[in-house]
């Protein structure tokens, strides 16, 4: 794990700083409730509440809200691997697919595990120098452990040097 990395990880594990990073650059996540519940670098855990917030008239947590938890939960472990990375990678979404088995009527915890396969595609689209692609698996679970709903996001990495 480099130091940017580690350096991110622990960024995120600090409640008022990451709230502070929600509330300036997801606004829409903040208020939902969405949070990082656990980090490593091989896994990220994200929660997303039922609330008047995340709540549709079906009495069920609005997708959207559940969307933004399964990409958040992929998107961090992406984002600890190119915190102050040099030279620079950008990262972007570039499709979304899910699947809905359960009412999500309840907390919603969306976790992946995908940390290593996405630490191990932007170091090749930093050694190669071409754009490289990703699909991270996020589930989602409510509090029983029945899966709720599953993410395929699909993140293109691209290495910025001059």
């Amino acid at each position: 794990m480099t130091t940017g990395a580690k350096e991110f990880i622990s960024l995120v594990k600090h409640p008022v700083k990451f709230r502070l990073f929600l509330l300036t650059k997801l606004p829409s996540a903040y208020f939902s409730g969405v949070r990082v519940k656990s980090i490593s670098e091989s896994s990220c855990e994200v929660v997303v509440p039922y609330k008047w917030f995340s709540k549709n008239p079906f009495r069920s947590t609005y997708f959207a809200c559940l969307s933004m938890a399964a990409e958040m939960s992929t998107g961090v472990l992406a984002m600890a691997n190119t915190y102050k990375r040099k030279p620079a990678v950008s990262m972007l979404v570039t499709a979304v697919s899910s699947s809905y088995f359960k009412k999500a009527s309840g907390i919603t915890i969306f976790t992946c595990e995908d940390g290593p396969a996405i630490a191990a595609t932007i170091e090749k689209a930093v050694t190669s120098g071409e754009g490289q692609t990703i699909i991270a698996k996020s589930v989602g679970r409510n509090s029983q452990g029945e899966v709720v709903a599953e993410f395929l996001i699909t993140w293109s990495f691209k290495s910025k040097k001059s």
